[in-house]
């Protein structure tokens, strides 16, 4: 496949004894939203931590464009541009809302700063318009911005989003989706994690349906909608 981007195969990980990832294959394509899907417990913050290199995998492979990376170091995951913007968004309270944009760029994207950092301006005006304030102070919405915002500017070719609508008002959530199309839009490639499910079939290429480690099902939304026992044991429809 020659726009194969990201090809995950037979991945496991856990935490010391526990396994929690059990032998999962999922692969993303260049310029592709792809979903992950699932409950809580599911697996899917550790299947996202394992190939940001912050979990350790314990067998099976990952490629990154063509790039063997499932034992990398995270700072060489980061380097290759597979970049995470983590579920709590996670964003440093004490620094300012420029400083922490300052920091996506700390490994990659340091020569395009400059320009990356109007984009993030384009797509968040508000970040723009609070660059001094300390990120603790924004609200939940603006602090799920920054952070989105840190992670372009590493110049991402793959961005992680890991519940990127937990905790955000319903009008907040369809503006959230909406940026991600746009994202999509301009050349990006998403792996979207949600347990949004509806909004993020709408706006998905493909999915993936995860449960105890493992990957169930998978397909074109239209396909996952169209079959009942999989949207009531899985989907919550």
């Amino acid at each position: 496949m020659a726009d194969l981007l990201l090809d995950v195969k037979a991945l496991t990980a856990g935490y010391g004894a526990v396994q929690v990832l059990r032998g999962l294959d999922l692969q993303i394509r260049a310029g592709e939203i792809v979903a992950l899907l699932g409950s809580n417990g599911a697996g899917k913050s550790t299947f996202n931590n394992t190939l940001s290199g912050v979990v350790n995998a314990t067998g099976g492979s990952v490629t990154f464009e063509g790039r063997a990376i499932a034992r990398a170091p995270h700072t060489a995951i980061v380097d290759a541009g597979l970049i995470q913007v983590p579920e709590g968004r996670r964003v440093f309270p004490n620094l300012s809302v420029l400083e922490n944009l300052e920091l996506g760029a700390y490994r990659r994207g340091k020569a395009n700063k400059k320009a990356n950092l109007e984009r993030v301006y384009r797509l968040f005006p508000r970040m723009q318009e609070r660059l001094a304030q300390k990120a603790g102070t924004l609200s939940g919405g603006e602090q799920q911005m920054l952070a989105i915002g840190r992670g372009l500017m590493a110049e991402p070719k793959l961005l992680i989003l890991d519940e990127p609508s937990l905790g955000l008002s319903p009008k907040l959530v369809e503006e959230m989706f909406a940026m991600i199309q746009q994202l999509n839009s301009e050349g990006l490639t998403i792996l979207l994690v949600e347990q949004n499910v509806g909004q993020s079939l709408e706006i998905a290429h493909r999915a993936y349906v995860m449960e105890q480690g493992a990957i169930q099902f998978s397909g074109r939304p239209d396909e996952l909608l169209a079959n009942p026992a999989l949207k009531r044991a899985y989907l919550g429809m």
